[in-house]
């Protein structure tokens, strides 16, 4: 059977700087994106011209931020999505590949943030896990001094980010995607973990503040009904835009009361 044409609507990179201005980007400000490229229709150029639009609307002297997560760089004894053989674990520790900002491509974040980690003058933080990866005038102030200790927490990109005004675009992406929500847990009472990864000296284990996007989706849900929220369409992309601070500030109060316990840390799929 032949393949059935696209249902579209088409996206190019000027129409998506365009309705992004529209919606409220602003030139020169930055902007920490979480996307999903499928959502937005079909796309001349792919996500080349996603990462174009997105700079386009940004201007010369705006920044954008992508997660460029690498979970697979953890321990497969907590691997899901398949699990490996137990015999093996001890091999894969011994032999996988440190994190290298350079090299190490994403996982589980989408063909967007991968296509911005290897762009022209792309910085990428040190987190061998929860590494972000910028663009702009202000990249290196976002990415510099990523603690290898903590992931999402007061010395990584996202305080950073909450303390220069950027805010977030969700485009396509839901709120399970939302980084900025961690920040919150680390201000509330949350157990530790000990977390498992490639070092440069071999395999370590570091203890670590317990992290769960679980019930993010109710606590969006909620953020979106009690504060600002521009909401719109790109493409056929749902998206929003909040600042960073003001997520943040909003799971700080909401975590407490909904899931008083952080559950253990969650294992992205690999």
């Amino acid at each position: 059977m032949p393949t059935p044409p696209p249902t579209g609507p088409l996206v190019t990179r000027d129409s998506l700087a365009t309705e992004l201005r529209g919606l409220g980007v602003r030139p020169g400000e930055t902007l920490l994106a979480h996307s999903s490229l499928r959502s937005l229709g079909w796309v001349n150029g792919g996500a080349v011209a996603v990462v174009q639009g997105l700079l386009d609307a940004l201007g010369p002297d705006g920044t954008l931020v992508v997660p460029t997560q690498t979970g697979d760089l953890s321990d497969p004894a907590l691997w899901r999505e398949p699990p490996v053989p137990e015999e093996w674990w001890r091999t894969i520790r011994a032999t996988m590949p440190p994190y290298d900002p350079a090299t190490t491509p994403t996982r589980g974040v989408g063909v967007i943030p991968e296509t911005v980690r290897t762009w022209p003058g792309a910085l990428r933080s040190a987190h061998p896990q929860t590494s972000f990866a910028a663009v702009g005038p202000r990249a290196a102030e976002v990415i510099e001094g990523h603690a290898p200790d903590c992931r999402l927490g007061e010395r990584s990109p996202l305080a950073k980010l909450e303390a220069m005004g950027a805010r977030v675009l969700l485009l396509g992406a839901g709120y399970d995607a939302c980084t900025s929500f961690h920040l919150a847990e680390y201000r509330t009472p949350s157990p530790l973990v000990e977390v498992g990864r490639p070092g440069p000296a071999g395999w370590e284990v570091v203890t670590e503040v317990s992290i769960t996007s679980d019930r993010f989706d109710e606590l969006g849900h909620d953020f979106e009904r009690d504060r600002p929220v521009i909401r719109g369409k790109a493409g056929a992309a749902d998206v929003r835009l909040f600042p960073v601070a003001d997520a943040v500030a909003y799971a700080e109060r909401w975590l407490p009361l909904h899931r008083p316990r952080a559950e253990e840390f969650l294992n992205p799929p690999v």
